[in-house]
């Protein structure tokens, strides 16, 4: 059995089909995905409406996203939020005006089953944003921080590359875990459209909702795959951009 990790879709279910085809994934293989499944291109009912039924066939793990639970919050209070709007989610609201109520609840309880993070046999760590207790994932005392937070990464950026782990000064989430697979924020913002290794952080986002390709990685080999960039597969369309 090999295990991928699979980055940020929001909504680019034509990307989803090209990287699980391209990694040659089998019912043998476990996919965990990090999130953010919905907002940005067209097809985010059609995303988890294959995503439904890929777990059925698959050994499937699925993380939660701020996404998502911006998309379960509006599926069940049908409040607007012009700030989620602005950021993919209007072309989810559009998206969502032919689908059956009966669709919508399934989509719900999918959404409302998401985990907050996995932890491996082998201490890996999946997660779609980070988190903040100095003692790891079990005593966090915010959960939103899963799937909100952005400080790992932006620690693992600006860490000295002198720093050793045993050091004073060396981050004490980075002594945790073996290794931390992470989405949440695009590895565009520093330039880069694959993944990216900082400290024992994995950053797999790469930029799917923006004008990145969308990614899936062999946790054990750390070989990728990726599908063309989104905004060829939909042409018509400006994502998150």
């Amino acid at each position: 059995m090999k295990t991928f990790v699979i980055g940020d879709i929001h909504g680019g279910l034509r990307a989803l089909h090209q990287v699980l085809e391209r990694a040659a994934i089998t019912t043998a293989d476990q996919l965990i995905f990090l999130g953010d499944y919905v907002d940005g291109w067209s097809e985010s009912p059609q995303v988890l409406d294959f995503l439904i039924q890929l777990q059925k066939t698959h050994n499937c793990l699925f993380m939660r996203g701020n996404h998502d639970e911006l998309l379960a919050d509006w599926l069940n209070e049908s409040k607007d939020n012009l700030l989620w709007y602005h950021h993919g989610g209007e072309a989810t609201v559009m998206a969502y005006k032919n689908v059956s109520n009966s669709v919508k609840q399934e989509h719900i309880a999918f959404l409302k089953n998401l985990q907050n993070y996995h932890l491996d046999d082998k201490n890996r760590l999946f997660v779609h944003a980070g988190f903040t207790n100095l003692n790891g994932v079990a005593f966090e005392y915010f959960p939103k921080m899963f799937y909100w937070e952005r400080t790992l990464w932006e620690t693992a950026l600006a860490l000295d590359k002198e720093l050793k782990s045993k050091d004073v000064l060396y981050p004490k989430r980075f002594t945790l875990y073996k290794e931390i697979f992470i989405g949440h924020t695009p590895v565009t913002r520093i330039g880069s459209t694959v993944p990216v290794q900082k400290a024992c952080v994995w950053n797999v986002d790469t930029g799917a909702a923006f004008k990145g390709p969308l990614t899936i990685l062999d946790v054990d080999s750390k070989e990728f795959w990726q599908s063309e960039p989104l905004p060829q597969l939909y042409p018509n369309e400006k994502g998150r951009n």
